[in-house]
């Protein structure tokens, strides 16, 4: 990278910046997720790779702009990863790291004290920090996955308090948001378009917060009916004798069951599970 980035190197790479990089990152972060969801380990190799090109990409500009190096992304992961596992490394070795918060490191094999410590251990860093964040919602990054996204910030609220109670809270909330929705839609208004936005946000976020209240990641549930989708999709246009948009809405809905009922007959005979498949 350095060699790349050199004076005489590639044109293309002189030319990028922390900017024009970014979008490649989230690209790259995918392409490992698609590849693991595939089981495509010699492929997910290849896109490691290609992810950790863009870490290698940014720490050489920092370093070319003065900033910071590789080296320095390294020191801060170690100090990180002995700061936050005083359980493994031992505690006087995390305050060394920077642990300033008080836990108990015998976690006696529980994942869930582990992860309490690694809350309250970040939960410090965050109030010693010299720029710490104005709001706890601060630490929910603005970049991920809109999903996930909203799972985080509700995950936070409720740290505080701010929640519904159980799941059941949640499905009257719903119904409020959609009919909250439609009102904005049957205005037929052009230029409420923005409120149509805003109120399928809102149901958005309500429907997140019930898989969290679920135990179902939103991002997961929606890459998995995804999925589907473009299964008996494929299947509607491997069985229709003409093409799609030659059909009728009804015989676009024929297929599609269709479609749902044979792939449904696929992965029950590979799974040895007699029930089919319902849903979407």
């Amino acid at each position: 990278m350095a060699r790349l980035r050199a004076p005489d190197g590639c044109p293309w790479d002189r030319e990028q910046s922390f900017d024009t990089i970014r979008k490649y990152t989230l690209e790259e972060a995918y392409e490992v997720f698609d590849a693991i969801e595939r089981r495509d380990f010699p492929h997910l190799a290849e896109e490691l790779g290609d992810l950790l090109l863009q870490v290698l990409f940014y720490a050489e500009m920092a370093a070319n702009e003065g900033l910071f190096t590789i080296a320095d992304v390294l020191i801060h992961l170690n100090r990180k990863l002995v700061r936050r596992h005083p359980h493994v490394f031992g505690e006087e070795a995390a305050k060394a790291a920077g642990n300033r918060a008080d836990v108990d490191a015998a976690v006696e094999g529980s994942s869930a004290a582990v992860l309490r410590n690694w809350d309250e251990i970040k939960k410090a860093e965050a109030l010693h920090a010299a720029d710490s964040a104005a709001s706890r919602l601060d630490s929910v990054i603005r970049s991920m996955p809109a999903l996930a996204e909203a799972a985080k910030i509700g995950s936070k609220a409720a740290k505080a308090g701010f929640d519904w109670p159980d799941w059941r809270g949640l499905l009257p909330k719903i119904a409020e948001e959609t009919a909250e929705l439609e009102a904005e839609i049957a205005t037929g208004d052009p230029a409420r378009q923005p409120r149509v936005q805003a109120e399928l946000g809102d149901l958005l976020f309500t429907v997140v917060n019930l898989g969290r209240h679920l135990g179902v990641d939103a991002e997961m549930a929606l890459r998995g009916c995804n999925l589907r989708f473009r299964r008996r999709f494929h299947q509607m246009e491997l069985t229709s004798k003409k093409p799609l948009e030659e059909l009728t809405p009804d015989e676009l809905e024929a297929l599609w069951a269709e479609a749902k009922r044979k792939l449904a007959a696929v992965e029950n005979g590979a799974t040895g599970n007699g029930t089919a498949e319902t849903g979407q």
